[in-house]
């Protein structure tokens, strides 16, 4: 087998992950604390409204760098509060992004039409920021997997070099061809390990996902299975929750709607045992009537309530903050804005005044599984893949979309930011995903022994 190894660039050559700067004044002990403080600030109000769940979050966390790493993304934009950034100017600085973009959040779904399609998914900390933040957390995140797989500095650094080449490549072919909107990676478009989730994603049913969390009762007719994870609602709760959902069909764009049949709500349930992302945040499913009175048709919806974006908690702007009702409202515009056919079922609604984001439990969503490939040069080649989904979510999301918050065309002003600079763009991404993952080693090592010590207030 060939070695896979980075070329070097520009005469730069591959450099071994470098101290980074966030960590250059700061001791352990400092960065201790700061871990903490800025944990607690994010999360003090879910955890003393679930110290269970936030107990059980903080184990995931613990188990690993890259598991911390995906459950502390306020950390990261604490990071980048202040951090000096060339290419962010007033546009570039100010379009949409993910928001807590790694290596774990790309997947399938199936969009409106009816297509299977690759891409970018999970939208809870999706805002208006910086298009590098995206990048960086992309990378860190690469680069903290790669490292787990055993991999070496010169093949993580080649490895960041293909996603963000592949990233730049994209937005400028959107720059050429204005087709952004029309762009995605499906099966007549993809091959190798990313055509191979989608043909496999294709042998999902609705019926298989129904039979997971539903049983058809004496009266033959579908309910929620009453197992594990799954919450009873008393009568006062299951109206408030009946009557946010009557609020959320008003919330359906015109041209996403089904006829009448639909929406017929059969059951509710309470939900809790999300991912990491998601601990001590509420959430019903509702099962409601499909297209048709077939029981098989049955749909069921995730009503989870709306955190606040960690890219939030560093940009501070007004208008942006004021176009949003609530953190539902912002989580469902989001997604709309960032993925061109987004899930029919996408709104939103309030229980007691606190936003929910609605959207369909689809059978057809499946994550990058990255546990078989272990190889650089397995992994090359969904990365390039993976740089193109990213550059196609943030070029999607502009005036095209919805001018209201990017009234410009996101493609332009990215590669006008970057002009004859590519090489400097792309050596810088590749030494902050090195020195940054390095960061993030640490810091799970000191969250660790601040969490199995007693040092996390709430907890």
């Amino acid at each position: 087998m060939d070695t896979f190894v980075a070329e070097p660039n520009n005469e730069r050559g591959v450099m071994p992950a470098s101290v980074d700067p966030v960590q250059q004044h700061e001791s352990n002990g400092e960065r201790q604390a700061k871990i903490v403080d800025v944990l607690v600030e994010a999360f003090s109000e879910l955890m003393n409204a679930d110290p269970d769940g936030f107990r059980s979050k903080f184990r995931k966390m613990a188990a690993n760098p890259f598991a911390f790493y995906r459950g502390s993304a306020p950390l990261f934009y604490a990071d980048m509060k202040g951090a000096e950034d060339r290419w962010a100017n007033e546009r570039t600085g100010r379009v949409w992004i993910q928001g807590d973009l790694h290596a774990e959040n790309f997947g399938t779904y199936m969009a409106g039409d009816g297509v299977f399609v690759f891409d970018v998914n999970d939208f809870d900390e999706a805002y208006l920021g910086h298009f590098t933040w995206d990048i960086k957390r992309m990378v860190a995140s690469l680069a903290l997997l790669a490292w787990t797989k055993a991999i070496s500095d010169a093949n993580i650094a080649s490895l960041i070099e293909t996603y963000v080449r592949a990233y730049l490549e994209q937005v400028r072919y959107f720059v050429d061809s204005d087709r952004d909107h029309e762009y995605s990676l499906r099966l007549d478009t993809t091959d190798g390990h990313v055509r191979r989730i989608l043909l496999e994603t294709r042998l999902n049913t609705r019926v298989g996902l129904l039979d997971r969390t539903t049983l058809v009762d004496e009266n033959f007719d579908r309910r929620f299975r009453r197992s594990s994870g799954v919450r009873e609602l008393d009568d006062a709760e299951r109206a408030k929750v009946r009557a946010a959902f009557e609020a959320y069909l008003g919330t359906i764009p015109e041209e996403k709607r089904f006829r009448s049949l639909t929406y017929e709500v059969k059951d509710v349930v309470g939900r809790k045992g999300f991912g990491i992302g998601s601990a001590g945040l509420p959430a019903y499913n509702v099962l409601v009537e499909g297209p048709t009175q077939a029981l098989e048709n049955d749909v069921v919806l995730s009503m989870k309530q709306g955190n606040v974006a960690a890219p939030s908690r560093i940009v501070k702007d007004e208008h942006i903050e004021g176009y949003f009702e609530h953190h539902g409202h912002r989580t469902a515009v989001s997604q709309r804005a960032l993925q061109a056919h987004a899930d029919p079922w996408l709104g939103y609604t309030e229980i007691d005044g606190v936003g929910f984001v609605v959207s369909e439990l689809s059978p057809y969503v499946e994550d990058v599984d990255w546990g078989d490939l272990t190889e650089p040069e397995e992994m090359a080649p969904v990365l390039d893949y993976l740089g193109r989904a990213t550059a196609k979510v943030h070029c999607v999301a502009d005036e095209d979309s919805d001018p209201t918050l990017v009234d410009f065309q996101t493609e332009d002003e990215i590669v006008g930011v970057i002009g004859g600079n590519e090489e400097e763009f792309v050596g810088e991404m590749v030494d902050f995903g090195m020195s940054y993952s390095g960061t993030a080693r640490n810091d799970h090592r000191l969250f660790v022994d601040a969490f199995r010590n007693g040092r996390i207030p709430g907890l």
